[in-house]
């Protein structure tokens, strides 16, 4: 159901962009990175979080933490993530396929920095087995995003396929 909403979110938003799926599971970063042979940093991560009585998602690099003390700060609460059960029937999605796309229920889309080092990054689309490719600027367009620094930055891992060779 919730790949559908997505579909059906793009359709009547942005038809120019396409789902794409992928046989393997895209249900973590490190998966979702091999899935769709990005680096784990352009993986966009969606965070279902609760801040005293309101919901929100928050999207951000897939390498970069959340930041207690910085989402505190910048939300008026302390967050705690959605339980398995919650974030399904809050978002209409399943945990490993959140997105800010298609949602159940309208909430409120925030995105960290962390997203804007990237030209293109690739977040779930309703499914642990969907994507979509989109720009960091056109993501937060099309779900009214706000953007905010709530994440500690870490540089992108090298991995073993981007290592120099000796």
């Amino acid at each position: 159901m919730s790949l559908e909403s997505v579909r059906a979110f793009f359709a009547g938003k942005a038809p120019d962009i396409t789902v794409i799926e992928s046989p393997m599971s895209s249900a973590t970063v490190a998966l979702a990175a091999e899935a769709y042979g990005v680096e784990p940093a352009r993986i966009a991560k969606t965070l279902s979080l609760r801040i005293g009585e309101r919901v929100v998602l928050i999207v951000a690099a897939g390498t970069a933490r959340m930041d207690n003390k910085k989402v505190k700060a910048q939300f008026g609460g302390k967050p705690k993530m959605l339980g398995l059960d919650e974030v399904a029937e809050i978002t209409g999605h399943e945990v490993g396929g959140v997105c800010p796309f298609g949602l159940k229920t309208p909430l409120p889309v925030y995105c960290d920095v962390s997203l804007k080092a990237f030209d293109v990054v690739v977040p779930a689309a309703g499914s642990t087995h969907s994507a979509v490719k989109i720009t960091p600027a056109r993501m937060a367009e099309l779900t009214a995003a706000e953007w905010v620094d709530v994440c500690e930055h870490r540089p992108a891992q090298e991995t073993p396929a981007s290592s120099p060779q000796a």
